[in-house]
């Protein structure tokens, strides 16, 4: 028998066959009491049991889900944050950021800057006996890098710092207010893993694995004993505040910083203790056409002031001797 209903509206077909059986002189009723009808009723009504039966499961979860958000304010930041700390095993107390921005997304909405800084600039000035009125209207908010060569004239921190001063520092008063590390291509993952290596290599005793590493303290009794060593540079102006918080970089020849932009909010100086240190200074995207790369190296007894929020910089410690530089912001 030829198949008619081949190609055709399952609908349509469906409707006719009606339409023949009510024809024939059969009712609904006796329709519905089909074995065949039932099976497919059955089918119908089961399928629309489980599909409610899963909205309810549904609605169950979310309305548990809202209930752990509202009650510990996982729709807050702060709840956010507790939640963000308590997956990453970490403590809030030791802890100034929720996340960490990474550097290229800090730097792709950075303010512009204006390239009066750097236009015609062919190198960095070294300068002396300047007073703060001078290099306030010079230098002190202008963001041009400038080395004053007789800043630390009356410290004893060229006589004092050393590897063992930090390590007997660090290790009488605790590490536990460690604030920022900078491990650079070394292998340390904090300050107590720096102050516990080999003396060997520390002392650079051991020429083949050299090291360099950066700190910033925020201990206030580690930062009071160091001031003892170092005074204010005197060239700052005079209604400056300086910061609190004191930056140590430490390392061996042949180490460095790798080329950076800063995110830190005033500009700094950097007092180099110890050692001889290569800055290589590049403009900010913006002004590549109109300035040029700079290089200048720092030798020890100057200061650098440099705002490195303005400037990408590299750092290589050149010659023999260990580096040593300690440095802060100023407002």
């Amino acid at each position: 028998m030829e198949n008619t209903t081949k190609g055709r509206d399952p609908h349509a077909v469906f409707a006719e066959i009606q339409n023949r059986v009510t024809a024939a002189g059969v009712s609904s009723r006796q329709l519905s009491k089909l074995k065949s009808i039932k099976i497919l009723t059955k089918k119908k009504h089961s399928k629309k049991v489980s599909i409610s039966n899963t909205w309810r499961v549904w609605a169950v979860i979310a309305a548990i889900t809202s209930g752990v958000f509202l009650y510990f304010g996982l729709h807050t930041r702060e709840g956010f944050s507790r939640l963000w700390f308590y997956l990453e095993n970490t403590n809030p107390s030791n802890e100034f950021c929720t996340l960490d921005v990474p550097a290229l997304v800090q730097n792709a909405f950075m303010p512009p800057v204006d390239c009066n800084i750097c236009r015609n600039l062919t190198r960095v000035e070294k300068i002396s006996k300047i007073t703060p009125l001078e290099f306030e209207s010079r230098f002190a908010y202008k963001g041009v890098p400038v080395v004053i060569t007789d800043a630390m004239t009356n410290w004893t921190a060229p006589e004092v710092f050393n590897f063992t001063f930090f390590k007997s520092l660090y290790s009488f008063e605790g590490l536990q207010h460690e604030c920022q590390f900078f491990p650079y291509q070394t292998e340390f993952k904090n300050l107590s893993e720096v102050f516990t290596m080999n003396m060997e290599r520390a002392l650079m005793l051991d020429k083949s694995n050299p090291w360099y590493v950066g700190w910033s303290n925020c201990d206030p009794i580690v930062s009071s004993t160091l001031r003892k060593y170092y005074n204010r540079p005197y060239f700052l102006p005079e209604d400056s505040e300086g910061s609190t918080l004191d930056w140590i970089f430490i390392g061996a020849p042949g180490y460095g910083a790798n080329m950076h932009i800063d995110h830190v909010v005033y500009p700094s100086w950097q007092a180099q203790i110890k050692g001889r240190k290569l800055w290589t200074l590049e403009p900010a995207p913006e002004c590549f056409t109109e300035c040029r790369t700079l290089e200048v190296t720092i030798e020890t007894g100057e200061i650098f002031v440099l705002d490195t929020n303005m400037w990408y910089h590299k750092t290589l410690i050149v010659g023999d001797e260990m580096s040593i530089t300690i440095g802060s912001e100023y407002d």
